[in-house]
């Protein structure tokens, strides 16, 4: 039963290597896309390096048949080295010379280019792999198995820059193998089979355990992913207060060390019974090696070939068997390494769901109606529960909504389905009455400004992490003001005053300026992000964060400005804010609100807060609960209800008195 089953496995991983090679063209493909001339040099580099060994042992024969011969036919020294110079052996020495010399340069220039190609191939699939991920779903993120997928295509982006260099020494190796066999059959055909007979059986062995490896590799993606994590949260800036705070250093560690033992106990065992396979198997080949060895020895010992083709013949087949061993491993290599490849093109094989039609309509502007959710339900994939159900409400111009309710009742979902991050599994939404599907994607976002509950804190510069939320806009300033900054490195010029500090971003070592655009300067504004830069040394050009050096950390209220004043700087038609103050002191909060009314006359907004204080501002509230809504109205229609709003105002009330 067990030798039934592993020979299923060992079926199935065979038909997977085989199947694997049908990404090896794809890659060549992408390599000639990455840079024609490299390729070309480095075929030609390649292909003139095969022929330089045999070139060598062939005029090494030549040099050791004429110095027996001049040796045979003359006694004195001085008549030997006569008779050298004489019969043009110190030429073929010169010759042998020039031969290894070029085989040198060729070498370097071939490992140059090589190296040249791979920085660029490396840098080219990065980038694809970077702009095929923005294409994708935001729920395939949020998929474990996903995220598995994703992982293992980004270590495929330099993973496998050695592939290629492998196939072109293959192509080298072979060519070189062709003319070193041809001579090995001339002199004796038996020496070609004992050569295969010598590396075949370690070849087989060495593939089939690669799979396995593989197959190992590929079923611990997830508790790989685990211990990556586990190491991030036992050694980290970012969790450093809790570990130390609540004590989790050994139970990181035993984590650790429980999950890391299991992989190591299993590969173990694989690597034991490749080394013993490996072997028995490398006695097979040695055999084969000398058997072949006293074949040439008894043709000499005959009479049938010279001392320098017994060099020529012994050399040859030397190399020929450390030539094909090189074959076979590289091709095993391949196989092993087209395994992984076929991650990578799986990953740029996976299509988004949400698309948008041939022709696509752009948003209008401006909006003239507004939007409709119509009966909407999103159910994520493979969740038996909705996330949202039966949802009915509209959003009109100019009209300023709050959604309120516990958590977990939907809120933020529905304003993903609303910027087309969710397609709804049932019902639709309308815009100016057309189903949003029917719209350009990038319009329809570039109509959106929104602040997620989750931003994300941008280790980059004051003035890019604002930047970013209009980057249409204001890429080609942040991209002069970063060339500048890294031309000049950036150092601490002391604090500047506040005005300065609003339309200047010091380069920190010329001396000069770079104008910071007024749309940054007036969303720092409008967040009050401007209230953190007479703290800043280098004003809007200082790096925030810790990964880099001379960055800042901020507090989370003041990274949150930061991140209003992104959604502030994109100029658009809707302005959604989730949870927009929750890490702001009760001040700053009241300020920002205070600027809110002004900041959304004449644009649509949809406000998600916990705060009653904040969403009673609102033109009308949708009160969610269990993914449907529950109650619409104003805050004084709700209160006057007594419903669900009612009772989570009177409970929020409560905890001021």
């Amino acid at each position: 039963m067990a030798s039934s089953r592993r020979k299923i496995e060992d079926d199935s991983t065979w038909r997977e290597r085989v199947a694997a090679l049908r990404y090896v063209p794809s890659l060549l493909g992408l390599v000639w896309q990455t840079h024609r001339a490299y390729t070309m040099l480095m075929l030609a580099l390649r292909l003139s390096r095969a022929f330089v060994p045999v070139a060598s042992l062939w005029v090494a024969k030549l040099i050791i048949d004429r110095v027996i011969i001049v040796r045979g036919e003359t006694t004195a020294d001085a008549g030997i080295v006569a008779s050298l110079v004489a019969s043009g052996v110190w030429r073929l020495v010169a010759l042998e010379v020039a031969i290894v010399l070029v085989g040198e340069i060729l070498s370097r220039a071939s490992s140059l280019v090589e190296s040249l190609l791979g920085d660029l191939f490396s840098n080219k699939i990065s980038i694809r792999l970077m702009e095929h991920a923005a294409t994708l779903d935001l729920y395939q993120f949020e998929n474990p198995a996903f995220y598995d997928s994703l992982e293992r295509a980004r270590r495929q982006t330099t993973g496998r820059i050695g592939l290629l260099t492998q196939l072109f020494q293959m192509m080298q190796d072979a060519v070189t193998l062709a003319s070193l066999a041809f001579a090995l059959v001339v002199f004796n055909a038996w020496l070609l089979v004992l050569l295969t007979l010598a590396v075949v059986p370690s070849f087989l062995g060495a593939t089939h355990y690669a799979a396995l490896e593989y197959s190992l590799l590929f079923r611990w993606t997830p508790e790989r992913r685990m211990l990556d994590y586990l190491r991030f949260l036992g050694a980290s800036d970012r969790t450093a207060k809790e570990v130390q705070m609540f004590n989790l250093a050994p139970w990181l560690v035993a984590r650790y060390e429980k999950l890391s033992t299991r992989f190591y106990e299993e590969n173990k065992r694989l690597s034991i019974r490749r080394s013993v396979t490996a072997s028995v198997l490398s006695v097979v080949g040695t055999l084969g090696y000398y058997g072949a060895y006293v074949v040439i020895l008894a043709q000499v010992i005959g009479g049938a070939i010279t001392i320098g083709s017994l060099t020529f013949l012994a050399a040859s087949f030397a190399r020929s068997r450390d030539l094909i061993e090189r074959l076979l491993a590289g091709a095993n290599s391949i196989y092993t390494q087209a395994l992984y490849l076929k991650d990578l093109f799986a990953f740029f094989e996976t299509r988004p769901t949400i698309t948008a039609p041939a022709n696509a309509r752009r948003v209008p502007q401006p909006i003239r109606e507004g939007f409709r959710f119509e009966n909407v339900g999103f159910r994520y994939p493979e969740a038996e529960q909705w996330a949202v159900r039966g949802v009915n409400f509209t959003l009109n111009v100019g009209e300023r909504i709050a959604l309120v309710g516990e958590n977990g009742a939907g809120k933020t979902t529905l304003t993903k389905l609303l910027a087309r991050l969710y397609d709804p599994t049932e019902g639709r939404i309308t815009l100016d009455g057309i189903d949003l599907r029917e719209y350009d994607i990038a319009s329809l976002r570039e109509s959106i400004s929104i602040i997620f509950q989750d931003f994300v804190r941008y280790d980059l510069a004051f003035d890019a992490n604002i930047g970013v939320g209009s980057i249409e806009g204001i890429g080609d300033y942040l991209a002069s003001s970063e060339e500048q900054r890294a031309g000049h490195g950036q150092t601490s010029n002391g604090k500047k005053n506040g005005k300065r500090n609003r339309k200047k971003a010091d380069d920190g070592a010329s001396g000069s300026n770079i104008e910071v655009p007024e749309r940054i300067v007036t969303a720092a504004d409008k967040s009050l992000a401007a209230s953190l830069l007479p703290r800043l040394s280098e004003g809007y050009g200082q790096m925030l964060g810790r990964r880099f050096d001379g960055g800042v950390d901020l507090s989370g209220g003041e990274w949150q400005k930061i991140a209003l004043a992104r959604s502030y700087i994109r100029e658009a038609q809707i302005l959604i804010l989730d949870e927009p103050t929750a890490a702001l002191d009760a001040r700053a909060e009241y300020e920002v609100f205070n600027r809110f009314s002004e900041l959304v006359t004449g644009r649509m907004a949809v406000l998600i807060s916990h705060r009653f204080s904040t969403v009673r501002m609102a033109d009308r509230i949708i009160v969610l609960q269990n993914g449907a809504v529950a109650e619409e109205g104003t805050h004084d229609e709700l209160v006057a209800q007594s419903g669900l709003y009612a009772e989570l105002f009177k409970l929020q009330a409560a905890g001021y008195r």
